[in-house]
């Protein structure tokens, strides 16, 4: 059988239409994730420092519900901000804390049900987003280093992979099977390859295993990595150490 191997040049970028169905799909199966949970699962260690099952499903309801309208966003940035101002640090670190608090007193179920509801409305709203809004600046931090997004890098794109690693850090500490499909999870991991490639900008050859794997590359002869899929999202996440291409951080 004859494997096809993309070049990265050729994956194209999501644009906001597709952005909406990825997104659905993906907060449907990050709440089909949290149904299936033990009672002890919920407060299990995950990769996120200081963070368990509970927090990490807190705070994606939290990210979910902020980005289902505009006030919800503004309303949280300020909050956030002002907390940054008053006791320093960065503004995504005090907005993530927030929305672990905001949600610390749900019941499990009560958290689950709102997931699913919640997850449509962010899907749709996130698309029609105002063209002015998307164009704003959104200051960030990768590695140490700062950057500038456009508000709609954010929408189509980080506010997806986000719930998807945090499904591969619940799957991850509870031990619950990861539904993976080509279509789904490949178009993301693809996505993120695009990135990653951009971001080193040197040849190289990769084969990541699984079903939301595939076979990349770029140039001639380049470094040759060949992993499972969704661990080369966690090292490039930053969740797992990484040599040679792999210490390229990619935001999630």
């Amino acid at each position: 059988m004859t494997t096809t191997v993309t070049r990265v040049d050729q994956i194209p970028a999501i644009d906001r239409h597709e952005a909406a169905t990825i997104a659905a799909t993906e907060y449907q199966r990050f709440a089909d994730v949290l149904r299936e949970l033990d009672a002890d699962d919920w407060h299990k260690p995950t990769d996120c420092p200081d963070w368990d099952v509970r927090a990490v499903a807190g705070h994606t309801l939290g990210m979910t519900r902020d980005f289902s309208s505009l006030s919800g966003v503004m309303r949280r940035t300020r909050a956030a901000s002002k907390a940054a101002k008053a006791s320093g640090g960065p503004v995504i670190d005090h907005m993530t804390a927030m929305q672990v608090a905001d949600t610390a007193a749900l019941t499990t179920e009560q958290l689950i049900a709102q997931m699913h509801a919640a997850g449509p409305r962010a899907a749709q709203w996130r698309t029609k987003a105002h063209p002015a809004f998307r164009l704003m600046p959104v200051k960030e931090t990768l590695g140490g280093v700062p950057e500038t997004w456009r508000m709609g890098y954010l929408l189509d794109v980080i506010l997806t992979r986000d719930p998807w690693m945090h499904r591969v850090d619940i799957t991850g500490a509870t031990g619950q099977p990861m539904v993976l499909t080509p279509e789904h999870d490949g178009r993301i991991v693809a996505d993120v390859v695009a990135e990653w490639a951009r971001r080193h900008g040197q040849p190289f050859r990769l084969e990541l295993i699984g079903s939301a794997g595939g076979s990349f590359t770029h140039g001639d002869h380049g470094e040759e990595i060949a992993l499972d899929a969704v661990e080369f999202c966690r090292i490039i996440s930053g969740r797992a150490a990484g040599t040679g291409l792999l210490t390229q951080e990619v935001p999630f």
